[in-house]
């Protein structure tokens, strides 16, 4: 059996959607330690059990493999920011996001959807993670939408249903599509533009897009939404996407990333658009766009590790 790449592995893995969560206990001295995970699952009803696997890589791996308490605490959409605090801030992670303590004296996060207080079940080595299986003790829930992950980024569905709503107006549909440090990007006689398509239908307009890209010889695995605006009459929205490396003849052009900013574009809210992949892309660190040609506010996608 061929070894196994860990980078197609772990892309691979990515692509099961999850939500987000923040596992939180206290280390040995009994100061609060968290960490921003997507490997949570429940396991029984009758007893109550859930897991989680926290990684060995993390500093704080032998207080959550000792510790007699957790807590998984399951983010609402509007949670990022507590997200990336746990996900990469080096300092104390709990200065900035609000918080309190269960019975066990368990930091629990303030907003979370859902609040599990554990006592640890059981812990079982497995690779260089752990499962990490608790009994949960309590339960707290409330109404909301929760914060998405998938390959490699956040997404809501109050987002993604934005970057689908066309509002009765004749909408574009098109695709940021990224190959090998390369963005390909239609030629106008008005200048460039990503490959994008007139939306009539509702629905529909990823497999559309799709179909047009491999009648030209390109093919494309597209994302998540990464800017939605209105520019006069039009609803104008463009996804996330890469595309395996298009044939010689291909018509589209292939625009060095680096390059991006100093492109022709058919209009200014292409060019910013454009402007700010080229320089999200050197840090692979993406945000959602949405509002108007004009002005708009921008959302985390990437969560990082």
């Amino acid at each position: 059996m061929s070894a196994l790449d860990p980078q197609t592995l772990r892309r691979a893995f990515g692509s099961f959607m999850t939500g987000v969560t923040v596992v939180t206990a206290r280390d040995g001295d009994g100061a609060p330690i968290g960490f921003t995970a997507n490997s949570f699952t429940s396991v029984s009803l009758d007893p109550p059990l859930l897991l989680v696997c926290p990684g060995k890589f993390l500093s704080t791996y032998k207080d959550f493999a000792a510790s007699s308490h957790f807590a998984i605490n399951v983010l609402g959409e509007d949670q990022e920011a507590v997200s990336n605090t746990f996900a990469s801030f080096k300092g104390d992670r709990f200065a900035s996001v609000p918080h309190s303590f269960d019975a066990a004296n368990t930091p629990l996060i303030d907003g979370a959807l859902a609040q599990f207080s554990c006592a640890t079940h059981e812990v079982i080595d497995a690779g260089d993670h752990c499962i990490l299986m608790g009994r949960v003790e309590a339960v707290r829930h409330a109404d909301g939408p929760g914060l998405g992950y998938a390959g490699g980024r956040y997404f809501t569905l109050k987002r993604e249903r934005a970057a689908a709503a066309q509002s009765g107006r004749a909408a574009l549909f098109g695709a940021v599509l990224e190959t090998g440090g390369h963005v390909l990007l239609e030629e106008t006689e008005d200048g460039l533009r990503p490959p994008q398509i007139t939306a009539e239908a509702r629905g529909g307009q990823r497999a559309a897009l799709c179909k047009m890209l491999a009648e030209q010889g390109v093919t494309a695995h597209l994302s998540t939404a990464y800017s939605v605006f209105d520019e006069g009459a039009l609803h104008c929205a463009y996804v996330l996407g890469r595309a395996e490396t298009p044939p010689q003849d291909c018509p589209l052009k292939t625009i060095p990333i680096p390059n991006l900013p100093d492109q022709t574009y058919t209009t200014p809210a292409i060019a910013a658009m454009m402007t700010r992949y080229a320089a999200e892309a050197d840090q692979r660190d993406f945000s959602l766009y949405l509002g108007d040609a004009q002005r708009g506010e921008t959302h985390s996608l990437t969560q990082r590790r």
